[in-house]
């Protein structure tokens, strides 16, 4: 029985290693947009419960740091994540460019 998902895949063509690839790589772009989100999650619990419960004045600093670092450390990934997002979907319509003119043209 033929797995439907790589019928497209020809002699010429991309073979299913290289597709395979793109989709880890996709996974893992993804993967890594939720760590930096978790991160940024975690710097913004951390720095409410700091300014919170501390009574030091050097402590509560350490805390209204921490909320911009949240904020920076989110953005940050989801702009990592799009520039690689659009990277990747660039390789793949190159791939699927190059698999349709080596279909059309004679052999």
């Amino acid at each position: 029985m033929k797995n439907f998902h790589y019928v497209k895949f020809g002699d010429d063509d991309l073979i299913v290693r290289d597709e395979l690839a793109l989709d880890r790589t996709l996974l893992a772009n993804e993967r890594t947009l939720l760590a930096y989100l978790r991160s940024g999650v975690a710097l913004l619990i951390a720095g409410v419960s700091i300014i919170h419960f501390s009574e030091e004045v050097w402590f509560w600093a350490v805390g209204i740091v921490c909320l911009p670092a949240s904020i920076i450390t989110g953005m940050l990934g989801i702009l990592r994540y799009r520039r690689m997002s659009k990277l990747i979907s660039h390789i793949r319509s190159q791939a699927n460019m190059n698999a349709k003119k080596s279909q059309q043209s004679p052999a």
